[in-house]
Formats: structure tokens, sequence, C-alpha cells
């Protein structure tokens, strides 16, 4: 998603994969760093995602918490692999890989939260409709409207409806303070990774050409500090990971197993579910 930036001086065939063939580039130059890295530290950013999604599908397999819950995970590191090939590459194929997992991702959440229960009680017939839901949207935006707002517009349906779900389902359970301070944190750091990160993104578009010309003046590595869009991954991954926090959280309210289980934070950076401290009696 984003603007088309022309960088014309360095994408160029004589680098590893030659032409760009995506309908956008971004505001890091390309080929800087590695002649087989267009664009290096927007692909070295992806890694956040990665750590945060293994780390979640590791939770959810040790504490059995079910296959909805790691299919959410798996999918929040699907989009971090598309996201790195897209900005490794910068061809049109690895931008839809980087695309079109979002929408996916969030379906998946969707289904996690309104087949809450163990049992599914719509069968088929959810799973089905949200697949060819999305199935539509990815032929569309392939092969007639290939343009970014389609993929935002889209997006941002799927996202309602897991918005109204979550809503919904906070309400059904009446979570007890521990459960209740632990999804508002994750609500919390979920609207500050991504608005945060909506924030740069749009920072590094906007003032492309100015960034460039202080990152020249920074030298490697330290123009790393100024890669926007890197850091729009970095806020993204906490804030999508604690989205998906939020209804894992759920899910366990709703049967009962919240108090068994709490948000630890690995090398006190990247969250997971694990169980829960007993406290210390005196």
């Amino acid at each position: 998603m984003g603007i088309i930036n022309a960088d014309t001086v360095r994408n160029e065939t004589a680098y590893f994969w030659g032409s760009r063939t995506s309908t956008i580039d971004w505001c890091e130059e390309n080929y800087v760093v590695s002649n087989y890295i267009a664009e290096f530290w927007n692909t070295l950013t992806n890694l956040t995602t990665v750590i945060l999604a293994l780390l979640g599908i590791y939770s959810s397999i040790r504490y059995n918490h079910g296959k909805r819950v790691t299919a959410m995970y798996a999918g929040l590191l699907f989009v971090s692999f598309g996201s790195m090939s897209f900005h490794a590459t910068l061809k049109y194929t690895t931008q839809l890989l980087d695309e079109l997992p979002m929408l996916y991702l969030c379906a998946i959440s969707l289904y996690s939260l309104v087949e809450i229960d163990k049992d599914v009680k719509f069968g088929l017939k959810l799973p089905a409709m949200l697949a060819m839901f999305q199935t539509a949207i990815t032929l569309i935006y392939i092969f007639w409207i290939q343009h970014p707002a389609f993929h935002q517009a889209a997006f941002g349906l799927t996202a309602l409806g897991t918005i109204f779900y979550a809503y919904k389902r906070l309400v059904q359970i009446n979570p007890c303070n521990k459960t209740q301070r632990a999804l508002s944190r994750a609500h919390l750091l979920g609207h500050i990774g991504m608005w945060g990160g909506f924030f740069v993104w749009n920072i590094d578009n906007i003032f492309c050409h100015q960034l460039r010309s202080y990152r020249s003046y920074l030298g490697f590595p330290f123009d790393a500090l100024l890669q926007l869009h890197g850091w729009w991954h970095i806020l993204t991954a906490y804030g999508s990971t604690n989205c998906l926090l939020y209804v894992h959280l759920i899910r366990l309210a709703w049967h009962k197993q919240d108090q068994l289980f709490a948000v630890h934070y690995y090398m006190g950076m990247f969250p997971y579910i694990t169980t829960a401290q007993p406290k210390k009696v005196d």
C-alpha cells in the first residue's frame, strides 16, 4: 500500500532482481546496501513481525489454544514473509504477496471471533462465505482494479466486521479485572502501533525528498533511523500482534481459561501469552 515513488537511479536491470514491476516503490533508495535486496531496511524490519508471529504460534500450540488461534498467528507470519519478498524484489507478484495476506489475516481473526465456541455454529457456511469474499477481492484486485485504494477499502471493510465482533464478545464475557487490564493494554498498544505506524508511513510518503537528503548526510548505518517505512513495519508489527492478543484473550475468557494465562514479554520486548505466574503469599 502507498504511493508510487519513481526511483530512476537505482532501479536498473543491472541489479539482481532487474527492473521494478510493482505498481509501488517506496522512499528507501533501491539497491544501496546490497545488489541482492532492493530495499534492504524495509526487508530487514519485517523480522520483527516474524519473531512476534512465531511466539504466537508457539504459545497457541504449546497450550492447546486451538487451530483458529494458531491460524491467526500463522497468517501474521505469512504477511511478514510476503512483505519481505516484496521489498526485497519490488516485483508485482511479490507485491500481491505483501498486500493480499493482510485481507486473509483479518478474515481469519473475524472467523475466530464469530466461531468462538469449540463446536462450530455455522458449519462450512461461514468459512465458505469468507473465502468467496476474499477470492472475489483477490481476483478483482489482480485482473481489474489494480489500485491500492481498492485493497485498502476491502481491508477496512473486513476490519470493521472484526472490530464489531470483538466489541460484541467483550460485552458478552464480562471479564475479570485482571483480564480487563490485559485487554485494555492490548487495545491501547494495538492503537498506538497501528496509528503510530500510519503516521510515519505518511511522513515517509509526503517528505520523501527531504528524508533522502537527510539520510545521505547521515550515511550508513545511521541513515536507517530515518527509514520511516521500516519503522512502519516495526510499529504495525506490535500493533497487529496486540490486536491478535486481544482476540486471543477474548477467546480464553470465553472458555473461562483467562485466569490461567497472562501476557509476558520475551526479552522485555516481544509480547506473547503464557501461563500466569502464581501470586506470592507472605
